[in-house]
């Protein structure tokens, strides 16, 4: 062969080489570790998103019904994170953690604050652990002293609580033992007081309770009920409480998506880790079926992971500890949930996105954990679509740019913001008008801030509502309240979504809303 002719047969070579090389790396883009630069849906969506949330269905909030869910549970204001303080009728002193937890167990406290309080986790109506301050559990050791110093609950950590007949917050705590607990002195409790007791104001077994919080949440009801009715009171919720017929509503009203907030142990139906139970799968299914019905898009929102990514009833917590984030194996855990449901709906072509994780707290959830399960949780989306958003939720008290440049080196992400004019004592005292203003001006001042010129990440609202903390509010202030919020959170890239479409109380229920002619979505 000739030099020539071999040179011309090179230059032939060569770009036929480098492309299929470049075929083979798009082929094999969504497997490699670096996903940012799939090819995504990274424009804005064609009609901006409106959409309102399905809060309270296949995630349990209590307050949402106004707890009517736990009404049938015995015992129901002791479940799981109830938070008590004992006070000792013969000391007139509260029992407290001493070091707040690691050591004795005193009643030397005439005040009570975080080392006094004790929060349950129930095992039975009548029996259970008690942890405190520091994260140990009380217990007996062996001389019958109680302390403190367990890091996981065993026999000897575990108690009942005897409640007296004629006045509930009156209770005696037996010990495993068989014993009660008596504060002898104020730097004495121990478990060895017999049964007998008048529950008179001289007997050192008797404790006065003081119940300071509680939650109502997905680990309340299940483990408040136990698997077999728990089980049967879901399913009928999740039957019934959002239906078809409020999905051909929501789409007549103006609205394009909804966002579907769900628990990790979805990824586990129908035999869920205990105490959830099975079911809420198929609803989700349905929920699919029923947006294409109506040409609606759903967000599917994971509101709870594994571990608690902060310490509310919404993420599913058992006594208000917020652990996820703080190992690899919970957040490989949380990227396993997000596949499977990526995997699940990426043919349907109702879905709209993917939200990857809502209200992470800082800094429990610290911002390198953050980013390595955004990175993570990403990567899972796309092995499955390359056109489904993804969103990332901003950490709750934490700055709200802090992901503004991580979010924009994905194709197709969304940067998800809450902003409701409650939940501090900024509002407390503000008039209809301030509240408009604030609206008008902090609020938009705000998404300004992490809204990018070139478009990504996009940006979203993904809860708002038209309350507030004033007091004897007219319907025409709460409309013109309602429509700055719309307007302002029009200007989101990617869009809006209102909590909650229902709510016993009105005014967070989109539904009641717009029957009412509160809001009026525009056209």
């Amino acid at each position: 062969m000739r030099s020539a002719d071999a040179g011309i047969l090179g230059r032939v070579r060569l770009p036929l080489l480098l492309l299929l090389l470049i075929c083979s790396s798009l082929l094999l883009l969504p497997q490699q570790s670096d996903a940012r630069r799939t090819l995504a849906a990274a424009g804005a969506p064609a009609s901006p998103i409106r959409a309102v949330n399905l809060g309270g269905w296949l995630l349990t909030e209590g307050w949402i019904q106004g707890n009517s869910l736990f009404n049938d549970i015995p015992n129901n204001d002791l479940l799981d994170g109830t938070q008590l303080q004992f006070k000792s009728v013969t000391q007139n002193r509260y029992l407290v953690a001493d070091m707040g937890g690691g050591a004795a167990i005193l009643a030397d406290r005439v005040n009570a604050s975080g080392w006094e309080t004790f929060k349950l986790w129930r095992i039975d109506e009548m029996t259970f652990n008690f942890r405190v301050f520091g994260n140990q559990f009380v217990g007996v050791n062996s001389t019958g002293g109680v302390v403190a110093t367990a890091t996981t609950p065993g026999p000897s950590e575990t108690f009942q609580l005897v409640r007296q007949d004629s006045d509930k917050s009156r209770v005696r705590i037996r010990a495993s033992n068989g014993l009660f607990l008596q504060a002898k002195t104020m730097e004495s409790v121990t478990a060895d007081y017999g049964e007998d007791s008048d529950w008179g104001d001289d007997d050192p077994s008797v404790f006065v309770t003081n119940n300071v919080g509680s939650l109502h949440g997905e680990y309340q009801i299940c483990n408040g009920y136990g698997v077999t009715k728990a089980t049967q009171v879901l399913r009928n919720h999740w039957s019934t409480y959002i239906t078809e017929s409020d999905f051909s509503f929501i789409a007549s009203s103006g609205l394009n998506a909804v966002r579907v907030p769900v628990g990790w142990w979805i990824a586990s139906d129908p035999d869920p880790p205990l105490p959830f139970v099975g079911g809420s799968l198929q609803a989700l299914d349905n929920a699919f079926s029923w947006a294409e019905k109506y040409n609606l898009g759903v967000i599917v929102d994971l509101h709870a992971a594994p571990g608690s990514q902060n310490p509310y009833e919404h993420s599913a917590t058992r006594d208000g500890s917020q652990e996820w984030g703080t190992s690899d194996a919970n957040i490989a855990q949380t990227v396993q949930v997000i596949e499977f449901l990526a995997s699940r709906y990426a043919g349907r072509a109702s879905l709209l996105a993917v939200e990857l994780l809502n209200e992470p707290l800082a800094p429990g959830a610290t911002l390198a954990s953050i980013m390595k399960y955004y990175q993570d949780g990403y990567d899972a989306v796309r092995r499955h679509t390359s056109t489904a958003y993804v969103i990332m939720s901003n950490r709750l008290s934490a700055s709200a740019t802090e992901l503004l440049q991580f979010a924009g080196g994905f194709s197709g992400a969304v940067l998800d913001v809450h902003y409701y004019n409650l939940f501090s004592s900024d509002f407390d005292s503000l008039t209809v008008e301030q509240n408009i203003d604030f609206v008008r001006n902090n609020r938009s001042s705000d998404l300004a801030a992490v809204t990018s010129q070139n478009g990504r990440p996009l940006t979203f609202v993904g809860e708002w509502v038209a309350e507030w903390e004033v007091q004897g509010a007219t319907k025409t202030d709460y409309q013109r309240f309602a429509q700055v919020q719309e307007d302002v959170y029009g200007r989101a890239t990617f869009g809006w979504a209102y909590w909650t479409l229902k709510n016993v109380n009105n005014h967070w229920s989109m539904q009641w809303m717009i029957q009412n002619g509160y809001i009026t979505l525009n056209t």
